[in-house]
């Protein structure tokens, strides 16, 4: 008897462990699920604050740690003042921002949720961390479970910096090449691969705790206007929108995302109000987010500060008119101050039922509980930097991009060129040796390196291509090294003029280290022996090119865009 009373105290202490590590975490089911639940957490916040700091937790504003003392100082007197309800990091030093993250929580009664754009990971906004590669570079990953395991990873370096929330992914369809805004960050052109791609990336972050977001809503893929700075006008039907654009994000409310951000545009088949942004149309953001496609989540705005919204609602009307049409938080307000109590008069005018304004509050309390922010704790900055920079998440950065790499044009005896040859190894848009170059050579003994600029002479050139011809065989990257790769070049017309004429020879291998739609405005670069896609500038690219090249690693990728009519979405050469 005493043996099962022991066991019976055992078996409930276990229990009792269990819950209070959930009620620490916050966490028990997904986000969505929670919010089926009563909250007594949320009831109790919820009924301590006024009016004013109940529409406050609605904002989050902007934060960097690169700008200085005076701006931090002036940032940590908004939190005060206006006991907003999150912040939105931008760039800055990981230390910095985990001790920032600790000095804001201080100063509010309700604590803050902490967000990031991280679509690759938190090295899109800081330095000194991991960046894994682009979304269009992981396009052609063709194992979803990699993605799942970033999610992971991005996920333990957010809550290790103390933040709660990524805005991403991004699950926009880049159907449209000369797309601005979007471009690189999108899984690609394909709805299906867009969807399965962004959903592993979304639950390996949801499923260790981390707030997610998904945007553009309803699909930003197919514009030519930046809305940071003008008004994107998607003039596609209804059934086109339906088919197309919204698949990726039904997809994401099905496999139940926390949260969605909805795009700044102008969609006449779903609202015909001229010049309305969607972020400011009810119809859009509660008649199709909310109740035609079922979304439970947290609605965002994109950054009310653009000018896509500013330029035709200014002076805090856009806040208003976003508010009113369902946006659960309004990200970077120009004048938050100014916009909640602009709010506050339309709550008290009865512009808002009651019933919703306190569901939306709630929404966003649950989402705090939900994330552990009911037990708050400090972020350790000791050590910070290297758990950022472990050997595990820089290995799956590797093993991503080994999976990327595609194979365009050649096989196996057109990749490996002889290697007791004469070779050249040749980068371009550079001003100095590559990782290609320094690890291809350790392959090629009676190799010789050569670099050319961007923004090479004409003469140079010339004098280069007639040295060139003492080669037996070339090997050429084509680099580009702005830290946002566009889809055309930015070199001169003579440095591509070189390259069309360096394709002519008799034996060469071209490795594409740019955004994969560059390749369209590369004349002749079909003629190449082989060609590999390599989507982005990095050292593990570059690396997994090598590999390739040098027979270690077979090519998996598929071509995640469609370039031109040569090299279309979802193809590889067979080797």
């Amino acid at each position: 008897m005493d043996i099962l009373k022991r066991r019976f105290k055992y078996a409930f202490a276990i229990v009792a462990l269990s819950l209070i590590a959930i009620s620490v975490s916050g966490q028990k089911g997904s986000f969505i699920q929670s919010l089926d639940h009563q909250n007594h957490w949320v009831d109790s916040v919820f009924r301590k604050m006024n009016r004013k700091k109940k529409i406050a937790q609605l904002f989050f504003i902007r934060a960097n740690t690169d700008k200085g003392q005076a701006y931090e100082d002036s940032v940590a007197k908004v939190i005060s003042d206006e006991q907003v309800g999150g912040l939105v990091f931008f760039q800055g030093g990981p230390v910095r921002q985990a001790g920032l993250i600790n000095r804001y929580q201080k100063l509010v009664k309700v604590p803050l949720i902490i967000a990031m754009d991280g679509e690759w990971g938190v090295g899109m906004r800081l330095d000194s961390t991991i960046s894994y590669p682009f979304q269009m570079t992981l396009g052609a990953v063709q194992d979803n479970s990699l993605i799942y395991k970033m999610g992971q990873q991005v996920a333990y370096d957010f809550k290790r910096l103390g933040m709660q929330m990524n805005l991403a992914p991004d699950m926009d369809i880049n159907n449209n090449p000369d797309n601005p805004v979007i471009g690189y960050r999108s899984f690609g052109d394909n709805k299906f691969n867009v969807a399965a791609k962004g959903i592993a990336y979304l639950k390996g972050m949801q499923e260790e705790g981390l707030l997610t977001t998904v945007k553009h809503f309803p699909g930003h893929g197919d514009t030519n206007v930046d809305s940071h700075f003008d008004l994107p006008l998607l003039p596609f039907t209804r059934q086109r929108l339906d088919s197309l654009e919204e698949y990726p994000f039904r997809q994401a409310i099905k496999a139940g995302i926390s949260g969605v951000m909805i795009a700044h545009m102008d969609i006449p088949a779903l609202d015909n109000t001229k010049d309305l942004p969607s972020t400011l149309s009810r119809p859009i953001v509660t008649g199709v987010l909310k109740d035609s496609l079922g979304f439970k989540g947290l609605v965002v705005s994109d950054a009310m500060e653009m000018k896509a919204v500013v330029k035709y609602f200014p002076d805090g009307e856009a806040d208003v008119k976003a508010f009113l049409a369902g946006n659960d938080i309004l990200e970077l307000s120009e004048n938050s101050d100014r916009a909640i109590k602009m709010i506050r008069k339309a709550v008290r005018k009865g512009e808002i039922s009651k019933d919703e304004f306190e569901a939306r509050v709630k929404k966003v309390l649950a989402a705090k509980y939900w994330a552990g922010l009911n037990h708050y704790h400090e972020s350790s900055t000791e050590h910070l930097t290297e758990d950022l920079n472990r050997p595990a998440a820089k290995a799956l950065a590797q093993q991503l991009s080994d999976a990327a790499v595609t194979l365009l044009k050649g096989n196996v005896s057109s990749l490996q060129l002889e290697p007791f040859r004469k070779t050249a190894i040749i980068s371009i848009g550079v001003d100095q040796q590559t990782v290609f170059q320094q690890e291809l050579s350790k392959w090629y003994i009676y190799s010789d390196i050569f670099v050319v600029g961007k923004n090479m002479s004409a003469n140079e050139l010339k004098i280069l291509l007639l040295t060139l011809k003492q080669y037996e065989q070339v090997y050429i990257s084509i680099n580009d090294m702005r830290t946002r790769p566009a889809r055309e070049l930015d070199y001169s017309s003579d440095v591509k003029l070189f390259i069309t004429e360096l394709e002519q020879h008799r034996n060469t291998v071209t490795s594409v280290f740019a955004n994969a739609y560059t390749i369209a405005g590369l004349r002749g670069i079909e003629r190449s022996g082989a060609l590999l896609a390599c989507y982005q500038m990095t050292d593990d690219l570059q690396r997994s090119a090598v590999k390739i090249i040098s027979g270690q690693l077979k090519p998996t990728g598929r071509l995640s865009v469609t370039v031109n009519s040569l090299f279309k979405t979802g193809m590889r050469s067979s080797l």
